[in-house]
């Protein structure tokens, strides 16, 4: 996602960790920044959900990416689900 009005990595780190806390506290996932740490005008999170429903975990996951999109300070340019089932 690129970030506005960003002018050092200490504001961008303030707004993606408020974004991911807002992200853990709303749907049930671990969430963290998981690439370009070091620019100041993008940021690349990462959720993880693990459950035994794989319509649910996609529903869960299509809810975050409405999140993201409607999120003011930040623009989404790409998302992406990846699902994995482990059968007996």
């Amino acid at each position: 996602m690129q970030l506005e009005d960003i002018s050092s990595l200490k504001d961008k780190r303030r707004i993606v960790r408020s974004l991911i806390d807002r992200i853990r506290h709303k749907f049930p996932v671990s969430a963290a920044e998981v690439d370009l740490l070091d620019s100041l005008s993008f940021a690349q999170i990462g959720a993880a959900l693990v459950c035994n429903d794989a319509q649910y975990g996609n529903q869960v996951l299509q809810k975050i990416i409405r999140f993201l999109e409607q999120y003011s300070h930040a623009t989404l340019y790409a998302a992406e689900v990846h699902s994995e089932e482990f059968g007996s």
